[in-house]
């Protein structure tokens, strides 16, 4: 007999073999009818595998917790359906990601878009035919024979690579079997239809550009037509405010093959990246922050001593000095240089805490079929800083470093905002002692800022725990930006030290803290989160005076003039073209606002003043427009 316990508590035995769908029928046939999945020990199981003694849950097709079980049956639906369409195509991996799924497959014609019609339609038939899917355990060599003799390849590859010992699990979904551990749903009708393919792309076989090149099929399943439906929508938004076409039709900057991961910033873009780092260090000054610069070339030694050569060399972008045998790298971050700058000179408790800002420039290698305009590049500038302090001080030190990056998101317009403490990895240095006192300040610090966090067990860095703080965009997107990471094993591996109070010689805590992260990345989520239409004291160019007739050439000059030395970024457009088109030409420009000068204007040394968005314009004496616009272009910090 195995005994369960259900989630109110109640214990009940079963005979041997029991499955899920076994127990939810001995309670009632229409739950059985319904019940998707089970919840075993916590770890999600097919309904009808046989069960054994632990905590059991019934696990509907509506709950949270399976709908990425949609989406993989969703996925095993596709390469059924572009099978039974396209005979000889070769299926290999199709997992459920975030929002969807994907399928790669291997087939000499290319895929179109125009070939997802028919493919949604054959799939959208296969889950009428509501097929059983049933798990079945291979042996591993009748398995590799199988693939292989209807010409799966690649199935039979994956299979021959999986450790010795390990179970061969497949599922046949109908008359059509695929290599997969699960767990899946009872039959193909759970899957509904609440699916649609969005997007073709290549990819290696296995991620090696050596290996051949597949098919990848991408798709979207949601539980309901309804969370379908505003799904679509959301993407929809989201390429209206994609970043890298909003750069380009704002003229802030561009990317190129000569220079994979780099950022070219044209004057506009550099305007809104300067304005970004003058924020910043403003923020510095009152925190009591110190700026430094330290070097883009460091020896491998360094890099060793830290910890990073072992864990990032495969991220690092390294030289050889040939005529020294000498290897160096550029720097992928900050902190080993932070270090190095401590440790110039004795330091008293009396000195500490010590915060050390720098706008870091770093390069780290991604692939190039990871690059993503300004959200995964190469080459970054971090808003990073490192924190000295004793022991005593780190909870505060953490806390208040925490508020900041608060402050700042409010600044910026992102309101909601939340906080996640990422534990000790399994890869990691230094004993489990310091681990538990890392992770025990950052905890307290959340309590000391008097916000909820969520855990995110395994998630730390090499040397220490973090909290990282996710903001949320317009359109509901997450995007963890800042982090506050506690490091007791840098400073112990640099040798770095203070006198105490009592004489002795101590080590220093280290808090990592970056606040927008990536400069880049931040100024790409700024792009989208405002659709490129940025408040005034962020845009780039914050006017133009249009001109009506060349009559006002000359006042519009005195105009931008005037807005200038107030420091406000005008423009004039003195073209010989109708104030309608100048009005539409900037507002497609996301110019917050256009002032209209005309004879009338210049006579009575007014402006009529239109803003973004809006049909109605008021006219008002230049000086009133000046002082106004000063005051509305206020940094949120700078305001009263």
């Amino acid at each position: 007999m195995i005994e369960l316990q259900f989630p109110d508590g109640a214990r009940r035995e079963y005979p041997e073999g029991a499955s899920g769908y076994d127990v939810a029928a001995s309670i009632s046939p229409s739950l059985a009818k319904r019940s998707a999945l089970v919840k075993l020990n916590g770890e999600l199981r097919d309904l009808k595998r046989p069960l054994e003694s632990g905590t059991f849950e019934l696990v509907m097709r509506d709950a949270p917790e399976a709908l990425e079980t949609i989406r993989h049956d969703t996925a095993h639906v596709l390469a059924e359906a572009v099978q039974e369409l396209f005979p000889g195509t070769q299926v290999t991996i199709g997992p459920s990601i975030e929002d969807g799924f994907y399928y790669d497959f291997a087939r000499d014609e290319p895929f179109s878009i125009e070939d997802f019609a028919k493919i949604e339609a054959k799939m959208r038939e296969i889950v009428d035919r509501d097929a059983p899917i049933v798990r079945e355990v291979w042996d591993r060599d009748l398995a590799i024979a199988h693939f292989k003799a209807i010409g799966e390849d690649y199935k039979a590859e994956i299979i021959s690579d999986l450790p010795e010992g390990e179970e061969i699990t497949l599922y046949r979904q109908g008359d059509w079997l695929d290599l997969c551990r699960g767990p899946h749903f009872p039959s193909t009708k759970f899957v509904g239809k609440a699916f649609k393919l969005t997007k073709l792309a290549g990819a290696y076989w296995r991620g090696d550009h050596r290996n051949a090149q597949l098919q990848r099929m991408y798709g979207t399943a949601w539980a309901t037509q309804e969370e379908l439906d505003a799904y679509l929508k959301r993407i929809e938004e989201a390429e209206k405010r994609d970043h890298r076409k909003l750069g380009r039709q704002l003229d802030l900057f561009h990317m190129q093959e000569e220079a994979q991961g780099s950022v070219f910033w044209h004057p506009k873009g550099a305007t809104i990246y300067r304005t970004l780092e003058a924020y910043i260090r403003r923020r510095l000054d009152p925190a009591g922050y110190v700026e430094v610069r330290s070097p883009q070339l460091m020896d491998r030694g360094l890099w060793e001593r830290s910890g990073h050569w072992a864990k990032y060399k495969a991220n690092m972008f390294v030289c050889e000095v040939a005529d020294v045998g000498e290897q160096l790298a550029v720097k992928p971050m900050n902190c080993p240089g932070h270090v190095q700058i401590f440790n110039v000179g004795q330091k008293s408790y009396r000195d500490l805490p010590l915060r050390m800002a720098e706008f870091g420039s770093c390069h780290r290698y991604e692939p190039s079929g990871a690059l993503h305009g300004l959200m995964r590049v190469r080459a970054f500038v971090q808003d990073d800083a490192h924190i000295f302090c004793t022991p005593e001080q780190l909870p505060q030190e953490a806390a208040d470093a925490g508020n900041m990056i608060f402050e700042t998101y409010k600044d910026f317009g992102f309101t909601d905002v939340e906080v996640k403490l990422a534990t000790r990895p399994e890869e990691r240095i230094g004993s489990d002692e310091i681990w538990d006192q890392a992770e025990a300040e950052l905890a307290r610090s959340c309590e000391m800022m008097g916000v909820p966090f969520e855990l995110k067990p395994g998630e730390g860095a090499f040397y220490g725990p973090k909290l990282e703080f996710t903001l949320y965009d317009a359109i509901g997107r997450a995007w963890q930006c800042g982090t506050v990471q506690v490091d007791f094993n840098l400073p112990e591996r640099f040798e770095a030290e203070y006198v105490a109070e009592d004489g002795s010689k101590k080590r220093p805590a280290m808090l990592h803290r970056a606040v927008l992260g990536s400069l880049e990345r931040f100024i790409g989520i700024l792009i989208e989160h405002y659709a490129g239409a940025f408040p005034l004291w962020l845009a780039p160019v914050q006017g133009v005076v249009a001109t009506i007739t060349s009559d006002a050439d000359a006042y519009a000059g005195e105009c931008k003039a005037a807005f200038k030395k107030a420091g406000l970024r005008f423009e004039t457009d003195l073209r010989n073209e109708k104030v309608g088109y100048k009005v539409r030409e900037h507002s497609l420009q996301k110019v917050p606002v256009i002032a209209v000068v005309g004879r009338q204007e210049a006579e009575n040394r007014t402006v009529a003043l239109r803003r973004l968005g809006s049909q109605e314009q008021t006219v008002v004496p230049l000086d009133e427009a000046v002082r106004m616009l000063t005051e509305e272009a206020l940094a949120p910090d700078q305001r009263g």
